[in-house]
């Protein structure tokens, strides 16, 4: 399997315009420049909230994965991934879940977490410290 992404940039880093197509179009010509990805004054994304939304859909499926794998079904996993940088460094991304599954406790739980946070395949490419916490949630309302 092969995943493709094109990044077009017109003019220089600090003043260009750019956009981003994934292979599906789910980014289809979405703007990111200088000013989506460090001021904030043009609407767009940046490599940096891709990866971290990258990183918090692959954690999150291999915690499904690793629950089906005990025969458990969770109800509910929602996942906020946090990325940290300074300056031009991006220093860590920190990952938490909340998850609502039927049949195990909040200990079960953040073990299956910790698992998931270190192998799943966005956790095994980078080369920064990562770190999660969980919120269990015994049942849905």
């Amino acid at each position: 399997m092969k995943r493709t992404a094109k990044a077009n940039l017109v003019g220089n880093a600090k003043e260009g315009k750019g956009d981003l197509t994934t292979q599906s179009e789910i980014l289809n010509k979405t703007n990111y420049s200088f000013k989506t990805r460090f001021t904030g004054e043009e609407k767009g994304t940046n490599p940096e909230e891709l990866l971290a939304a990258a990183h918090a859909g692959c954690f999150t499926m291999a915690v499904s994965f690793a629950l089906t794998e005990k025969g458990l079904k969770p109800e509910s996993l929602d996942t906020q991934a946090t990325l940290s940088m300074e300056g031009f460094d991006i220093k860590g991304i920190h990952l938490s879940i909340t998850g609502c599954v039927e049949g195990i406790n909040a200990n079960e739980f953040e073990t299956i977490t910790k698992g998931a946070e270190q192998n799943c395949l966005i956790s095994k490419v980078l080369n920064i410290p990562i770190s999660s916490e969980t919120h269990f949630v015994s049942q849905l309302n």
